[in-house]
């Protein structure tokens, strides 16, 4: 089974992926626990130069592969797009090799977050969108899809509070609240439009009582 969360930043898509994985795990079943971008080495090079690209800079220049002195400049939407098709064609082999075995995986974000973000949010055409998708993914859908669902006020502030204490803290995260409300949308958007795949959950309510809620869904499902 491909399992996959969806959310807006401080959603709790990570934490939630994790206790999952770990309840599946405990009730005897083989699990692997991903995210994208990533989930591979490259796929997750690729998400470190997309959402911390002047870290990477400093990086690349420190071994002599970038200029020392050279400012990022602005990445486009569509640059964006593109770089997270390429990392989702690096990872979905390796999802395919995980469900082939009998695992259950279970991603942290999928190609929904392309369609929301870059689509939804950045204005990429979804089309364009589409197109990268069916290249990138062969195909590969979720089994389900729980989409963690939180305003992008309070979404902020869990973010912020996160990164007070070492959390991470990226270039999306920094983006106004007008484009997370615009994430948002786009994520309900799909989900009525795929309601039998894509579960909306209430993100708001307490982690613990939310796992709960997750565990008896997959449960079902399963």
């Amino acid at each position: 089974m491909f399992l996959t969360l969806e959310g807006i930043e401080g959603a709790g898509k990570s934490t939630q992926a994790a206790r999952l994985a770990e309840r599946l795990r405990a009730s005897g079943r083989a699990v692997w626990l991903t995210r994208e971008p990533g989930g591979t080495p490259l796929a997750g090079a690729i998400r470190a130069l997309m959402l911390h690209p002047e870290a990477s800079r400093v990086a690349l220049a420190g071994v002599g592969l970038a200029p020392g002195d050279t400012l990022v400049e602005p990445m486009l939407p569509l640059t964006e797009a593109l770089l997270l098709s390429a990392a989702r064609a690096q990872h979905v082999p390796y999802v395919r090799e995980h469900l082939a075995a009998g695992d259950v995986v279970v991603c942290d974000r999928y190609a929904d977050a392309t369609r929301a973000y870059q689509g939804a949010a950045r204005g990429v055409d979804m089309q364009t969108i589409a197109a990268l998708e069916d290249v990138a993914t062969d195909g590969l859908r979720p089994d389900l899809t729980l989409l963690l669902d939180i305003s992008p006020e309070s979404g902020q502030m869990r973010k912020l509070d996160a990164s007070a204490t070492g959390g991470e803290w990226n270039r999306l995260d920094a983006e106004d609240l007008a484009f997370h409300r615009r994430v948002r949308a786009g994520y309900l958007e799909l989900a009525a439009a795929e309601p039998k795949r894509i579960l909306v959950l209430d993100a708001a309510q307490p982690a613990e009582t939310l796992a709960d809620i997750i565990w008896e869904t997959v449960l079902a499902r399963l």
